[in-house]
């Protein structure tokens, strides 16, 4: 792995469905100056910055990096761009740690935005003429097939999704910067909201969000503050379109659940790990990537989550933030999913902290869910 790698400092701006009080520099900006204050520094204190975004077609701002280096006080600093479909704020997240791991540079700034109120996601994600006809389903429509087949295959019982959606947005109302805060939430609230791709209910699905995430990196011998120490990090991808690919297990999610699991000494994730952040952006992927992470056997996921061991004070919390499907500023979602997992094992996630968190598990998937990574943090020096 090389040098060691830390996460000093965190900051994110409040999710919601407009931000019309700020541009997109205006945004980046506000999640960095928390990220920065959090760690004790200030913008001179930075060697380089890496900045992650999802489709430019999003906002249709071609090469927004180009604009935002002044406001993220990159001006004649090294400055890059990552860009992995939705998985895109774990990849930012995993260059920048490599500058630090590579020795290239001491303290790294990662920033991820999506201002999705200046733009239409579901138009941008739908395929065009002439590949195929555009049905205009975005992700929805283009998941809820693999979440039918995982269905067919595990026997899960249709009410699974319902009590994934209940249980992140109840967790999301104990989360200061969380989108989503629906008090009284419940499983008759969700079963009520209508049918947008079967079986995905309203009240299962992400919302779209304004907002962007920052976290400092810091090489060991530049910690500020309380750090969490990045045990392992791993990318991987797969072609979207090949013989026998598996949809709803993807290799790549199991190749790069293997690596980070191996740099970290990870034997066992459900034991091993107090929590984890999963990119959930439809209540169901949480049993599917439960099996394909590891943490259940094939077809054994639904009844993970239905015995309540994913909840907050289950034996393997998952998305005590809320996770994407409280808050999905699509850019930044990945990030925001490591940032989290750094918070809890630096003790500082506040109400949804979860008691004695000490490693903790980062992940993020994009695109037709071929792009994925991850990392383990935790509170001890690796």
């Amino acid at each position: 792995m090389g040098n060691r790698c830390a996460v000093i400092g965190v900051g994110q701006t409040h999710y919601t469905t407009k931000r019309s009080d700020v541009s997109i520099a205006g945004l980046v900006r506000e999640a960095a100056l928390r990220a920065l204050a959090d760690a004790g520094l200030t913008f001179k204190d930075i060697d380089a910055v890496v900045i992650g975004k999802a489709p430019d077609l999003f906002e249709g701002v071609m090469m927004p990096e180009a604009y935002l280096a002044d406001a993220l006080g990159a001006a004649g600093k090294p400055m890059m761009r990552v860009h992995t479909a939705g998985s895109v704020g774990g990849s930012t997240a995993l260059v920048g740690a490599s500058l630090i791991q590579g020795g290239v540079h001491e303290r790294v700034l990662v920033v991820a935005f999506e201002k999705q109120s200046e733009s239409n996601a579901t138009w941008a994600l739908s395929t065009h003429l002439p590949f195929s006809s555009s049905l205009v389903v975005g992700a929805g429509g283009y998941f809820a097939p693999h979440i039918r087949e995982y269905m067919r295959r595990s026997g899960a019982p249709g009410h699974i999704g319902t009590l994934v959606a209940v249980k992140d947005r109840l967790n999301a109302l104990k989360n200061p910067y969380a989108h989503l805060k629906i008090p009284g939430i419940d499983q008759k609230m969700v079963e009520s909201t209508p049918m947008l791709w079967e079986p995905i209910r309203y009240l299962e699905t992400c919302p779209s969000s304004d907002g962007a995430c920052a976290i400092v990196l810091s090489s060991e011998s530049a910690v500020t503050g309380t750090p969490a120490w990045v045990h392992g990090t791993a990318m991987r991808s797969e072609p979207i379109f090949r013989a026998a690919r598996d949809t709803v297990s993807p290799q790549a999610g199991k190749d790069c659940a293997a690596d980070v699991y191996r740099q970290a000494g990870i034997a066992d994730p459900r034991r091993q790990i107090d929590v984890a952040e999963i990119y959930v952006p439809f209540s169901w992927y949480e049993p599917m990537w439960l099996e394909n992470l590891g943490f259940a056997a094939e077809g054994e996921g639904w009844k993970l989550t239905e015995s309540g061991a994913t909840a907050l004070d289950g034996d393997i919390p998952w998305n005590a933030s809320g996770g994407v499907l409280s808050s999905n500023p699509i850019g930044a979602s990945g990030l925001i999913r490591f940032a989290e997992a750094a918070m809890q094992v630096r003790g500082t996630a506040g109400e949804h902290q979860v008691d004695g968190a000490r490693t903790a598990l980062g992940h993020a998937y994009g695109g037709g869910a071929q792009f994925f990574a991850m990392w383990i943090v935790g509170r001890e020096r690796p």
